[in-house]
């Protein structure tokens, strides 16, 4: 519960208040979508292993990103990237065993030369594509990117829906911080029992909350005479040559790292 506060702040806090907060999203767009496209191009994991480099840098150099907010932005993700990839070592195949194991006729688990492989391979590239969507989150924010979206001619009823979704995660997220730090006051987790209760009445309470905060929004578009179009304030940066210069070139690089690099393995 203690971690919920964290991402209401620092997602769009960071996003806000970065080193990077003055560039084109566009650009900063472009740079992101070029290197997930990049890292599903790789063959090889080294790639993908560069470029997951190259932004956890511009991350922590360019944006000036603390390296524990970083650094927990990458646990979740990295833990089930983690899982998939054991499955996939001791399923994959491919080669001489260097371990293997048949607890059942019809179940084996072996440790081969191309599963280790294909398994360094995955990770690499999950790793890039999550470095280039922390680097987009942490550095533009969804206001931005919402402008974006309808300079791209997004069906506008997509974008409004996107909007409200949107403003409707910050609002549950606020009733659930304040429903929950009025139970800890209370004492309502100190013990399991109790603990219990407090959570079965902390989802009800927050399901009302949202439910009546939700009314409320549609009351206040109807006053203010909702026609189904969002009102989009703010200004787009226009693009400058050194960010230009500088997307473009690790665009470049990575992809010339994805074509030389593209017949070698890890072992």
């Amino acid at each position: 519960m203690d971690v919920l506060p964290m991402y209401e702040e620092l997602l769009e806090d960071i996003a806000q208040k970065n080193g990077l907060r003055e560039v084109n999203p566009h650009l900063k767009l472009a740079g992101a979508l070029g290197a997930i496209f990049l890292c599903l191009l790789s063959q090889s994991y080294i790639a993908p292993l560069a470029i997951a480099l190259l932004l956890s840098g511009g991350i922590l150099l360019l944006a000036r990103v603390d390296l524990r907010t970083v650094g927990e932005l990458y646990v979740a993700p990295f833990s089930f990237a983690l899982m998939s990839v054991s499955v996939i070592i001791l399923l994959a195949g491919g080669g001489q065993p260097f371990w293997s194991w048949s607890p059942f006729p019809w179940l084996a688990f072996s440790i081969t030369r191309g599963s280790i492989n294909e398994g360094i391979f995955v990770l690499c590239r999950v790793a890039g594509g999550m470095s280039a969507l922390i680097f987009l989150a942490l550095t533009t924010p969804m206001t931005d990117l919402f402008i974006v979206m309808r300079r791209c001619r997004v069906p506008e009823e997509v974008l409004d829906l996107a909007m409200m979704i949107y403003r409707t995660i910050f609002m549950i997220m606020d009733q659930l911080v304040q429903a929950y730090q009025a139970q800890r006051m209370r004492l309502g987790y100190t013990s399991f029992r109790e603990s219990v209760r407090s959570f079965s009445m902390l989802c009800g309470s927050v399901f009302i909350a949202s439910w009546i905060a939700g009314e409320d929004l549609i009351r206040a578009m109807d006053a203010r005479c909702y026609s189904g179009k969002f009102a989009m304030l703010g200004e787009i940066q226009p693009v400058e040559a050194k960010p230009l210069l500088a997307v473009i070139g690790f665009l470049l690089v990575s992809a010339v790292i994805v074509v030389l690099t593209g017949r070698i393995t890890a072992i």
